[in-house]
């Protein structure tokens, strides 16, 4: 299972210096090796050397990775090297003696605000992360007789949660799952996710059928919208309900397009009509579809947002899922599911919106 950021996702996904990670090992030995090398230069050179005004670099060097003592160290070691003779770094003046005091006292300031900016971004990340957790928690390998693993991918960096969304859950009607996408995405999408996905799971509790599930859904972004008449809430989503045993799968299309099946090494496309969107409050005129559809041992059923399916590259070609879905394919739902991100990177570098993938393994049972 994996979601938000991944140990095996590519590089471009991993948090970078200025968004967040520590700094680099360069960034905290280049202070030093630069006070290093300047007493070395002037310890082996003959003559002296006119560079004491590399010395000024070295306390705003520390401020990129060091904390208030060790950059008042480098500094004060700065100076102590300008002003001792036996480095005779061609006589500096008394201005050049302040400068360098000026720009150490500076950059200990400096480096005590970074680092209390730095403490409070670390506690805001870890109080977001746990809330979009808390939204959309990670998925079980298996719920019921049901293997599944989902990945994310939020278009709005530094975000676990943007417009898509998922669940598997299990429930006195069997397992049910659900994979979606609301208006816009980003951080301004959180809260339609997270009621749409509290409905749900109420509605797997005490909801006969996916077409009541659809309507609880429905019902509820109809209920959130109607206090805003400019809220125009609306979201697509296709909903799976799996028999006790796991050979039947019935799909509910709400303004999206159902589930790819890979079965024997090929994809098959179920006959589901995507219906009518979310929110818009015609579930009760207009019943979804329900397409029933039988599961053998090994079928995989595979679900993608459109932030998989329209990733163009720089000829304008969208991603071609179907066709590479059968050489991508994997026992484990997990690593399918990777494997097919890593060539939609691969297709088109640059993804700017909500990646979404739903992998459901049904499992069963043997015999008649």
């Amino acid at each position: 299972m994996t979601r938000g950021r991944s140990r095996t996702a590519p590089e471009r996904d991993r948090p970078g210096w200025l968004r967040g990670a520590p700094p680099p090992g360069w960034a905290r030995v280049l202070p030093t090796a630069l006070l290093v090398g300047v007493c070395l230069a002037e310890l082996i050179s003959p003559e002296p050397l006119d560079i004491g005004f590399l010395l000024g670099a070295i306390p705003p060097l520390a401020v990129l990775a060091h904390g208030p003592v060790a950059t008042a160290v480098l500094g004060t070691l700065a100076v102590l090297v300008l002003t001792v003779p036996v480095f005779d770094l061609d006589d500096p003046g008394s201005t050049d003696v302040l400068t360098v005091c000026f720009v150490s006292v500076l950059s200990v300031l400096l480096s005590y605000v970074r680092s209390r900016r730095d403490a409070q971004l670390v506690t805001e990340r870890a109080v977001a992360e746990a809330a979009q957790r808390a939204v959309v928690p990670p998925l079980p390998r298996r719920v019921g007789p049901v293997a599944c693993a989902g990945l994310y991918r939020a278009a709005q960096r530094g975000t676990l949660v943007g417009g898509d969304f998922f669940d598997v859950r299990a429930g006195p009607y069997g397992v049910r799952a659900v994979m979606g996408d609301v208006q816009g995405h980003g951080l301004s999408a959180v809260a339609t996710v997270a009621s749409l996905l509290g409905a749900f799971r109420e509605a797997v509790l005490d909801q006969p059928d996916p077409e009541a599930v659809a309507a609880r859904l429905d019902r509820r972004l109809a209920v959130d919208s109607a206090g805003d008449p400019h809220a125009e809430l609306f979201a697509t989503a296709v909903l799976l309900d799996f028999s006790a045993d796991a050979r039947e799968v019935r799909i509910v299309a709400c303004g999206q397009c159902g589930p790819l099946l890979l079965r024997d090494g090929k994809v098959l496309e179920p006959d589901v009509e995507p219906g009518t969107p979310l929110g818009l409050g015609l579930t009760e005129a207009t019943a979804p579809r329900v397409v029933s559809v039988r599961l053998r041992a090994g079928d995989r059923l595979f679900l993608a947002s459109d932030g998989v399916t329209e990733a163009r590259n720089a000829d304008g070609v969208f991603y071609p899922l179907t066709e590479r879905l059968p050489g991508l394919a994997a026992e484990d739902p997990a690593a399918l599911a990777e494997r097919v991100w890593s060539d939609v990177v691969r297709h088109c570098p640059d993804v700017r919106d909500d990646v979404t993938m739903l992998v459901l393994a049904p499992c069963p049972p043997t015999g008649p």
